[in-house]
């Protein structure tokens, strides 16, 4: 069995320092992240096995660079060769902290350089929005409901998937409120207004508890493929004619929200962002051209 096939089978006994740095940083992760920071891990030790190296141990910058450098050579782009290295990277950097090596060879190995195209990353407008969450309605209660989680409350395709009745039963100083638990398992409130309500309360229907949104024909919770399927027949039934995604929606919630003159700081804490940079990649990606700042130039300068 190889070193990559053995990175998370091993026995104890026989564990590796390497097998231990890899185990213990994975160990920091579950889910989608996790089964996603594994597959980096493999590759990497896979690339090191090819290359008679040992994945931890005496590993020097130059070999980081020229695993960065492979991985552009089997086709990758730039943005994706920046993503498999996000494990290798936290790989050695908490091997560096725990003690096993005395260096990091990855912190200053050199990635791709990305250069977004910010007018690339739109969602909806505020009349695509308005239209969305108008004719979600018109499909079923589920599908209403799903929308306004994303569109409004800028929930991510998993989180509005996990909805349950109970979760919005609350009452904090006067306005209904949603609790769920968030990307990384941070738990979060927040209030629902009185359209999300409806909606909500519409999608409900007689029921007191249990998952809300549900498989119209079925009746059967909704998982995160479904978000997906439903969010694509709502952008087909009103005529938005580009790919959305759930992933659009967010996108659109939080971008309207500062397009109606909510604070960067306000819109971090809807987005529920830990890293304000963040939220400003969104406030950069708004591409809005009524408020851009040509248009206040230009008036200044006309005296106007």
């Amino acid at each position: 069995m190889s070193a990559p096939t053995r990175l998370l089978s091993f026995q104890p006994a026989t564990m590796s320092t390497a097998q231990l740095a890899a185990v213990s940083y994975l160990a920091r992760y579950s889910g989608r992240t996790h089964a996603l920071y594994s597959f980096q891990l493999r590759e990497w030790f896979a690339w090191c096995e090819s290359n008679g190296l040992d994945p931890l141990l005496g590993v020097q910058r130059a070999h980081v660079e020229l695993y960065i450098r492979s991985l552009g050579d089997r086709g990758l782009m730039d943005s994706s060769v920046n993503t498999m290295m996000h494990a290798v990277r936290g790989y050695f950097r908490f091997a560096h902290i725990d003690g096993l090596i005395t260096s990091d060879p990855a912190v200053y190995a050199r990635l791709p350089k990305i250069h977004r195209d910010e007018t690339r990353t739109q969602g909806l407008d505020r009349l695509e929005l308005i239209r969305f969450l108008q004719v979600a309605q018109t499909i079923t209660v589920h599908h209403g409901a799903l929308a306004y989680l994303l569109g409004i409350n800028a929930l991510r395709a998993s989180e509005a998937a996990a909805v349950r009745i109970e979760d919005y039963a609350d009452t904090m100083r006067g306005h209904r409120v949603l609790h769920l638990v968030g990307k990384g398992n941070k738990p979060a409130t927040m209030p629902v207004t009185v359209p999300v309500l409806r909606a909500l309360e519409a999608c409900r229907g007689q029921r007191t508890m249990g998952p809300l949104v549900l498989r119209p024909v079925s009746g059967k919770p909704i998982d995160r493929r479904d978000v997906y399927r439903m969010v694509a027949r709502i952008a087909k039934t009103a005529g938005i004619p580009r790919h959305i995604s759930p992933h659009s929606l967010r996108h659109a919630a939080i971008t309207n929200a500062l397009d109606a003159g909510v604070p960067l700081r306000d819109a971090q804490i809807l987005a529920r962002h830990a890293d304000p940079r963040t939220t400003e990649h969104y406030h950069r990606a708004r591409g809005n051209p009524d408020r851009h700042g040509v248009h206040f130039l230009t008036a200044y300068v006309a005296g106007v």
